[in-house]
């Protein structure tokens, strides 16, 4: 193994853990009091600050001063939260506006979720340095597939906050394909099913030879066994008010307890049968209740059969049917509940062709294994990882707002990453000194469905002729998944860049719909587009007649021709009006024939003029303009967005 240390770490919703590789095996490190889970849960004492289970005990005794599933708040802002904050102890600090960076009120201090969460990679760091007797700071953390790139940038946060070089963030199902790919030395096809505390994943990913290609990813930011859990104890604290006429909802250590309670009966439901609940209550009261197998499984129903429709997507995503799956991996806590398992056991159909998913690591160790696997190629490899390569996808197509409002894709959704992608654009008005970039996300036409994730100018572009600047948009997703954009005019060199980071994440709402939308909206999006596309070409052909008219060649038409064009183009300028793009394509397309031969006169004089020495002027200009003529960027003030180059012309998109 190489001199440099380098550690995985899966930083979950519930609980964290940190792992290394030990020869060519992945061993999770145990903390302090020898357990390998630490509860991902901080505390605010006394003593000073204390994580993982000494924390626990503070959420039953001073629930105020402690906070866990801090993973949650990850790169999310205040609308998103309302709802799981009823069930929170700790509430947030006031005033937060929409997009603005949560910050939580808890032990006297305000504290945003990176910070809370380095809390817990510090306690991660210190049982590292004390099981190796040296300094680490170097480490691989794992994230959610569909974690956005919010939540991403957060993660990196609190990594670097609590000390830590974060050398890659690596998808969480991906690693526990790495983790199961140790033993797995074949071709094949593998689902990962990640149902974890607060957070659920479905990855589809290919193996062959070594190398691990996610082909597919969908699931939801917002679903995981908290869900479970937070159903249950509003069941419980209706119980309470309902039946022994004590509504403990504001007392926060009754809460807590109640949380202990229902979590413990879960877990007994997986192997048992029934399970009992013992709270004490204010006054000396006690709230008692037996809980069946059967009746957890129709409580949580709703919450566990909402990780199907993101499996299914998946598969429909990667093209492939469920026969054509290999194995099924299952990480994850969650996943041991029996429920669970039949849930996948159906939408993947193992039963029926003789099969079992994969539960031969600890579904709560699996990531954290795998995340070592990452970190011993990161940190120089070793014999039975040298051969390994890991190549993960993006969930949802990034681009930017073109003229009108529609999206040119850049970046397709599941590419593989890292991944980078050039587009040529041009201006779409005289003397544009400016171009406004707007980067969206999301599979919709219009930029206005989509999620804005930045924007910035591209300033100082000598102005120049509608159509003349070449402006080069490039989109670079790094490894982490983080998307980098950049704008150059080649002609003048002007240039500028941003590192998307956005403040706040994607809803679970949103996360869950933007994909299933764009199918639902598919129709009626691309004819939205067609409609602005046309009406764009069509004032583009119309401004060239109007400046063509200046010419000495409209001088040489006959009085037929030039009353031909006028018509055309004033049947063009009434199609404008309506919604529909084919019979505005139908007048671009006659107003495009009646200017033919006003187009060869302008050539031709153009052509004269190059021979006796005389610049062309006016006559490079286009009269006529196809479906796949450029589109403006066109917004107020030259501040406009750039406009697609015509493939035609050389200059189309490069994926690398």
């Amino acid at each position: 193994m190489a001199d440099v240390r380098v550690v995985g770490i899966d930083l979950g919703t519930t609980n964290s853990l940190v792992a290394f590789m030990q020869g060519d095996t992945p061993v999770v490190i145990p903390g302090e009091d020898g357990e390998r889970l630490v509860p991902s849960v901080v505390a605010w004492t006394e003593d000073g600050v204390v994580v993982g289970n000494a924390a626990r005990g503070t959420l039953l005794s001073d629930a105020s001063n402690a906070v866990y599933s801090a993973k949650r708040l990850m790169g999310r802002d205040v609308e998103d939260v309302q709802e799981e904050l009823k069930l929170f102890p700790f509430r947030l600090a006031e005033g937060l506006k929409k997009e603005e960076v949560l910050r939580v009120s808890v032990g006297g201090l305000m504290m945003t979720p990176p910070e809370i969460s380095a809390y817990v990679l510090q306690q991660l760091k210190k049982n590292a340095e004390r099981f190796f007797g040296g300094v680490v700071t170097k480490a691989v953390i794992t994230v959610p597939a569909y974690f956005n790139d919010a939540q991403r940038q957060a993660t990196k946060d609190a990594g670097r906050i609590a000390g830590l070089e974060v050398l890659r963030l690596v998808n969480e199902p991906t690693a526990a394909a790495l983790a199961y790919g140790l033993d797995k030395k074949k071709d094949g096809v593998i689902a990962v099913y990640d149902f974890g505390g607060g957070t659920f994943d479905v990855s589809i990913l290919k193996l062959h030879e070594g190398i691990f290609e996610v082909i597919a990813t969908g699931g939801d930011t917002h679903l995981g066994g908290d869900d479970i859990d937070n159903l249950l104890i509003a069941i419980a604290l209706d119980d309470i008010a309902g039946d022994l006429g004590v509504d403990v909802r504001g007392n926060g250590e009754v809460v807590q307890a109640v949380r202990k309670s229902v979590i413990e009966a879960k877990i007994l439901l997986s192997s048992e049968e029934t399970a009992r609940l013992d709270i004490a209550l204010p006054e000396g009261k006690r709230y008692l209740r037996e809980i069946t197998r059967g009746q957890f499984e129709e409580l949580s129903a709703g919450v566990i059969g909402r990780t199907a429709g993101p499996a299914k997507q998946a598969l429909k995503d990667a093209g492939l049917s469920v026969e054509q799956i290999d194995e099924v991996v299952l990480v994850g806590g969650s996943t041991r509940i029996p429920a669970v398992r039949k849930l996948v056991d159906e939408v993947f159909g193992l039963s029926a062709r003789g099969k079992k998913p994969h539960t031969e690591l600890n579904p709560d160790e699996v990531v954290a294994l795998g995340a070592a696997v990452q970190a011993q190629i990161l940190a120089g490899g070793s014999k039975a990882t040298e051969d390994l390569l890991l190549l993960d996808v993006t969930p949802l197509s990034l681009g930017i707002e073109a003229l009108g409002g529609v999206v040119a894709k850049i970046i397709q959704r599941n590419s593989t990453i890292p991944a980078s992608a050039v587009e040529h654009f041009t201006t779409g008005v005289d003397g544009q000194t400016n171009v406004a970039i707007h980067v969206v996300q999301g599979e919709r036409e219009m930029a206005k469905d989509c999620r804005s994730l930045a924007r910035f100018d591209l300033k100082g572009i000598p102005p120049m002729v509608a159509g003349l600047p070449r402006i080069e948009v490039k989109f670079l997703i790094d490894a982490n998944g983080i998307l980098h954009v950049s704008a150059r005019e080649q002609r003048s060199g002007q240039a500028a860049e941003v590192e998307v980071k956005p403040t706040y994440g994607l809803t679970d709402e949103q996360v869950e719909t933007m994909i299933l939308d764009s199918f639902d909206f598919a129709e009626q999006d691309l004819e939205e587009r067609q409609v602005i596309e046309a009406k764009n070409e069509a004032d583009t052909i119309l401004t060239a007649v109007e400046k063509g008219k200046k010419h000495e060649a409209w001088q040489m038409l006959s009085a037929d021709e030039i009353e031909k064009i006028e018509q055309k183009a004033k049947e063009l300028q009434a199609s404008l009006t309506g919604g529909d793009f084919r019979v505005i394509r139908r007048a671009i397309e006659g107003l495009d024939k009646s200017t033919t031969r006003f187009a060869e006169l302008m050539m031709d004089s153009a052509v004269g003029g190059a021979l006796q020495g005389k610049t062309m002027g006016a006559a490079g200009e286009s009269m006529g303009a196809g479906p796949s003529a450029p589109h403006p960027f066109a917004k107020a003030d030259f501040e406009e967005t750039p406009k697609p180059v015509d493939p035609a012309e050389g200059d189309d998109k490069t994926d690398k």
